[in-house]
């Protein structure tokens, strides 16, 4: 028979893994943990895979294709296989380790993870919210933006990508960020059949109305509260790109307050990302540690707990 490759549910929580199968003695048993059991397989289709560095995700591999994740609310869901009712074999934990196996470019991945995901079906971080997952994958002449979701029968997934200009700078904060989906440009966009024909089916897209917004169709908005991912968004914009002056209020993250990307006004540096990352709104009407702000203690602590 064929070689296969076990596919493990993904707990994401201690511990990530249990099981001697990896060959990863790090994830051997300790004392009475049990290993994980496979709940399906994928066949084996390279007779070595690439070397590469994990955490709950696939990180970076050794063609330096690296992956950053995103979690998002979504319109549909999926049970995993083995769970009363279970449907979909992957997670996007297993997708991105699948993909530093298995793939020398951010292309490639890209459409790796589609691939399997409507084959075996795809599913979410959470029941409800967080059902839908974004990535940026990257490769060193590549990045592209990757949306997944569960499709509606829970058996496959709906998936777009779309690369991202050498000059652009984009942000992923728990939401989708994907717009209007050209089909037939291949080279810049990468999506599942079921993109359009599922949107069409429950008659929210005609191709009549044009491109069709992935957002705007497949997106459950900013789960938690109002500006739980758009102030971030607008945060990181704010300081790549301040002469765009972009609003930090809107009605409706949905409604496409903010790009996908923008050119920011000066070429960013690795330490312009610490900065980024590091920012708490400083000197704005949202600065998480101003004086008065009661959620920042009595010392002034821009930090949530």
């Amino acid at each position: 028979t064929s070689a296969t490759r076990p596919i493990y549910f993904s707990p994401e929580s201690y511990p990530r893994h249990v099981g001697t199968t990896r060959q990863i003695p790090e994830y051997y048993p300790i004392g009475d943990q049990i290993e994980f059991e496979p709940i399906g397989f994928i066949p084996v289709v390279m007779s070595s895979t690439y070397a590469y560095l994990e955490q709950t995700y696939g990180a970076v591999n050794e063609h330096q294709v690296g992956i950053g994740e995103s979690t998002c609310s979504a319109i549909f869901g999926a049970i995993p296989l083995g769970a009363p009712n279970g449907t979909a074999l992957l997670s996007i934990d297993e997708l991105t380790r699948i993909a530093m196996e298995r793939s020398s470019t951010a292309r490639q991945a890209v459409q790796l993870m589609g691939g399997l995901a409507v084959e075996y079906g795809f599913y979410g971080a959470g029941a409800s919210e967080g059902t839908g997952e974004a990535l940026v994958v990257s490769d060193p002449t590549e990045v592209w933006m990757f949306h997944i979701l569960p499709d509606d029968t829970g058996t496959s997934a709906i998936w777009a990508a779309q690369l991202i200009p050498s000059t652009g700078f984009g942000v992923l904060a728990n939401m989708f960020v994907l717009r209007e989906l050209d089909p037939t440009n291949t080279s810049e966009f990468l999506m599942s059949e079921s993109v359009h024909r599922v949107a069409q089916e429950y008659g929210w897209w005609h191709p009549s109305d044009g491109l069709l917004d992935f957002t705007q169709i497949y997106s459950d908005g900013e789960y938690s509260h109002q500006y739980y991912s758009g102030r971030r968004m607008w945060g990181a914009y704010h300081l790549a790109a301040p002469s765009l002056s972009l609003s930090p209020v809107y009605d409706d993250l949905i409604s496409s307050p903010y790009p996908l990307f923008v050119t920011p006004d000066e070429l960013i540096g690795l330490t312009d990302l610490f900065k980024f990352h590091r920012y708490t709104y400083q000197n704005t009407p949202y600065d998480l540690g101003a004086v008065g702000n009661l959620a920042a203690g009595p010392f002034g602590s821009p930090n949530r707990w």
